[in-house]
């Protein structure tokens, strides 16, 4: 006891003598850097007067500093940026889904504006704009070297006017000019369709009508079926969503989670994350979950993928998400305007950060390029199913006897499922293929007693 003591007597007598041996030049370092922040804010000082007093033509103060607090804040990252009273407010009307526009989502990369995702419906989605594209001009103007928010400011403008943006694609030789109408862009964040037995979910964004569209939706499916019991499962389509609100991807993840984690942030500050976890209750009972992603699935889509994938609780499929996992927190300023900073990174329950990696689909499943129309099926007006024959098409064959009406009634409507699935098919193989695999667990699915 009395060497335990003295043990602990000498560990605080060191410490003491530590402290005050390294307390000086502490204290000097410190004094150092704040001496080397004051200098420089007094380079800044110098610059600024002689910019006022000495270009070429007369700068307003406000447009230099705006433009000084903007190089700051994008030189850090693509998400930070400073935004003015009129951005600001156009935020937040975007995140209650309506706003003028093209309706892209962007992001800027080595200089270049890169198009996230287009939202469905929009006049860039009708104008063929895909996610992964460059936007070069905006009418004959180059946008290299501007910053982001001067980009998207110039592809604003009064709705029904003509913009031409050039548009550089990968896997085309050469840029091409795409001509778009502005219009409002009115944002549907859900839309639902049953496919046979499955539901289909779409949504396209996470404003705060995502997880109320998602519940409305999706109960008006399951009683077009008839009940929960007639349902096999839900595919949830994220495919070119570019994300949107936090708390709107949380509560849509928890809505078919009943425990566990859905995502947790980590700042610079150890001890500064937060973690958000599901409460008990799942929308469709535990039923079987397909996710569709693609390079569009951007930030609060890739929060309820990767939160759905790590419980497994859904299977993701599709192709590699685009890996936006920085957490922006917007700080209002004086003269109404505000700051976007990136303060944290997101996380997946098992601990994956989604930044610059994304969420990696469970199956890879690209979509194939259109193929042209079969010519012969174009000339008679016929599909190649439709001129394939059968025992039944022959003239004179025999009935089958072994079957009631209801069971050939059962067998007819079984028919028409599948052929719906085979003409999706075409229409769209991605969501066909998840289709098909909720339609492959329900199959092997036990027998509830």
């Amino acid at each position: 006891m009395k060497k335990f003591v003295m043990a602990a007597l000498g560990g605080t007598l060191a410490g003491v003598l530590a402290t005050t041996q390294i307390a000086g030049p502490l204290i000097a370092q410190e004094s150092a850097q704040e001496s080397s922040v004051y200098e420089q804010l007094d380079l800044f000082g110098d610059i600024f007067e002689r910019i006022r007093a000495q270009y070429v033509e007369e700068v307003s103060t406000e447009d230099l500093v705006t433009a000084a607090i903007n190089g700051m804040l994008t030189s850090l990252d693509p998400h930070s940026s400073y935004l003015s009273a009129k951005d600001f407010e156009d935020m937040q009307v975007q995140t209650r889904g309506e706003f003028g526009g093209l309706g892209i989502e962007v992001t800027q990369e080595e200089g270049f504006i890169k198009v996230i995702s287009p939202m469905d419906g929009t006049p860039a989605a009708k104008a063929g704009i895909l996610a992964g594209d460059f936007i070069t001009h905006v009418n004959g103007e180059p946008l290299l070297g501007l910053m982001l928010d001067d980009a998207v400011e110039k592809m604003r403008g009064p709705i029904g006017s003509e913009i031409i943006i050039t548009v550089v694609r990968e896997g085309t030789p050469e840029p091409f000019d795409v001509s778009i109408i502005r219009d409002t862009i009115k944002l549907t964040a859900v839309t639902g369709r049953v496919v046979g037995d499955t539901v289909v979910l779409r949504i396209t964004t996470f404003n705060d009508q995502t997880t109320s569209g998602v519940k409305e939706e999706l109960a008006k499916a399951i009683k077009e079926l008839g009940g929960m019991e007639n349902l096999n499962g839900l595919v949830i389509d994220l495919r070119n969503n570019p994300g949107g609100l936090l708390n709107e991807a949380i509560t849509v993840s928890d809505a078919f989670l009943d425990k566990g984690e859905i995502v947790s942030t980590r700042g610079r500050e150890a001890g500064s994350g937060e973690r958000y976890n599901a409460q008990a209750g799942d929308l469709i009972n535990g039923k079987p979950i397909v996710i569709l992603i693609n390079g569009g699935s951007a930030s609060a889509s890739e929060i309820v993928a990767g939160a759905l994938q790590d419980h497994r609780r859904a299977i993701v499929v599709g192709t590699k998400s685009f890996g936006k996992g920085s957490v922006q927190t917007l700080i209002p300023l004086r003269g109404d305007g505000a700051m976007r900073l990136t303060t944290a990174r997101y996380y997946t329950p098992s601990g994956r950060s989604i930044q610059a990696l994304g969420i990696s689909p469970d199956i890879v499943v690209n979509q194939p390029p259109p193929k042209p129309e079969d010519t012969a099926a174009a000339e008679d007006g016929t599909s190649a199913a439709q001129r394939q024959r059968s025992e039944a098409s022959l003239r004179g064959a025999i009935t089958n006897d072994s079957m009631t009406d209801e069971e050939k009634r059962l067998y007819e409507e079984e028919l028409a499922r599948a052929e719906e699935s085979a003409k999706l098919r075409d229409e769209d193989y991605q969501l066909a293929y998840a289709v098909d695999i909720i339609k492959g667990l329900t199959a092997i699915a036990p027998v509830q007693p």
